[in-house]
């Protein structure tokens, strides 16, 4: 029979989470502070942990740190009273399985939502399958404040930049104007592993065809009407670091083909020049338009 340890120091959601599964085919056993939690698990391997944020001798992130070291292969739960943007991207940047919310758990429907939950969790734990994206650095330091909102679409949206954020993957940001993709890009580039190094951002859209090649690559002296100088492009500017490319459903299907190579290959070169340039850049794009619908 699954077993389900709950770290909690709250004796009313201790009962909430006995009368949740008090129907289901799992075995519950409850903790009231980490360390309690810890000596539980070293001498009987739960397959599921819900883990409170907030334990009064130790912080969950923490208590999470030091259950991954003894065993990675737990699935983890948070479970907290607070909804901050920075508390669910770290705990989903550590490697949890899922992130909730205290306050949604009195709607029927979210309780039935944590009972499938840890049903997975169940399995993937009997399965010895890793929980979601381990991460071995620590945390990034900078608060994702602006990231504001509790609702469960929200909720879904810090997880998924957890996730995503420390694996250097091309990520495309999508939904209508207004809706925040650019704070998702700064988000994603603050939980990077490229945080210390720059974040660019242009508008595809604001730019001119002519003049956004030259945006992107730069240019050498003379390779047009008005070249003076050399000019240094957004690529070779970011090297290292994180380029945003906002409305990229906006650019040009000429312009789409030049940058093709420097997705693929980290290479360029500036406009009217022949060296070839390289580049360490991880881009982030964002559009309002569908995508699928402008293929078709």
């Amino acid at each position: 029979m699954p077993r389900l340890l709950i770290v909690e120091d709250d004796p009313i959601w201790i009962r909430v989470f006995q009368d949740l599964f008090q129907n289901s085919p799992v075995t519950l056993q409850s903790a009231g502070t980490a360390r309690e939690g810890l000596s539980l698990i070293a001498r009987d391997r739960p397959d599921v942990i819900l883990l409170d944020v907030n334990l009064p001798d130790l912080s969950g992130l923490e208590a999470f740190s030091r259950i991954h070291d003894a065993d990675k292969r737990i699935p983890i739960i948070f479970i907290t009273a607070e909804g901050s943007a920075e508390t669910a991207i770290e705990a989903m940047q550590l490697g949890a399985h899922d992130y909730l919310l205290k306050d949604r758990l009195v709607e029927p429907a979210e309780r039935m939502e944590l009972r499938k939950v840890v049903e997975r969790a169940c399995e993937i734990s009997r399965s010895a399958v890793a929980p979601n994206t381990p991460a071995d650095d620590a945390a990034a330091e900078q608060s994702a404040d602006s990231l504001i909102g509790r609702c469960a679409a929200m909720q879904e949206g810090y997880k998924a930049i957890g996730r995503v954020a420390r694996q250097d993957l091309t990520v495309l940001i999508q939904g209508e104007s207004g809706t925040g993709k650019e704070l998702v890009a700064h988000a994603l580039h603050r939980y990077s592993r490229r945080k210390e190094c720059p974040f660019l951002a242009i508008n595809c859209a604001a730019i001119p065809e002519n003049l956004l090649e030259s945006e992107l690559f730069g240019h050498e002296k003379g390779a047009f009407t008005g070249a003076e100088r050399k000019r240094i492009g957004k690529f070779e500017q970011s090297s290292g670091g994180t380029l945003f490319l906002d409305e990229i459903g906006d650019m040009t299907p000429l312009t789409q083909a030049k940058i093709l190579r420097v997705l693929q290959e980290q290479r360029f070169e500036r406009l009217g020049g022949q060296e070839t340039i390289q580049t360490d850049v991880r881009v982030v794009a964002a559009t309002h338009r569908n995508l699928g619908r402008m293929i078709e």
